[in-house]
């Protein structure tokens, strides 16, 4: 992967001239890549990641593991793109494994939830099988940890 991603991914609020200078070019040079990278659809958007336990909102989130009969022509994709247009789904993914697509939800309450499962992605063709899991409390998140007591523990070394 390009080191000018791997740095966006982290530090995406950092300005040209500092990621230029992490890097070894111009700060020109990076507003090019960023360009091309955002014109080909490789970088889709930029975004805060939340500590959502500190945030005084209520939000609850689904993990939903969907299995589905996958279509001649199109294979998954095409169910996968039918559910995607949902606002509700946050994110969802083609999977290995005993579901086909695992999804993120976003609900104001568990109502909401099992409203969208059951009136919205369970009457969907091609959907056999649904199953519902909701976060309680997030410790890591895009590679940022949500909660750390100790900063400086030290992980244990087994031999």
């Amino acid at each position: 992967m390009d080191p000018l991603l791997k740095l966006l991914r982290v530090r995406a609020r950092e300005s040209e001239e500092n990621l230029a200078a992490m890097l070894g070019v111009t700060p020109e040079e990076v507003r090019q890549r960023i360009a091309d990278y955002e014109r080909r659809g490789v970088i889709r958007g930029y975004r805060a990641v939340l500590n959502e336990d500190a945030i005084d909102e209520d939000t609850v989130v689904a993990i939903i593991e969907v299995k589905v009969v996958p279509e001649r022509e199109g294979g998954f994709d095409h169910i996968a793109h039918r559910i995607c247009r949902y606002p509700e789904v946050v994110s969802a993914y083609l999977i290995s494994g005993q579901a086909d697509l695992l999804l993120f939800i976003e609900g104001s309450d568990l109502r909401t939830v099992a409203r969208f499962v059951s009136e919205k992605l369970a009457v969907i063709p091609g959907v056999t099988a649904t199953s519902t899991s909701f976060m309680l409390k997030t410790y890591k998140s895009h590679g940022f940890l949500m909660d750390s007591p100790d900063e400086h523990e030290r992980l244990p070394i087994s031999p």
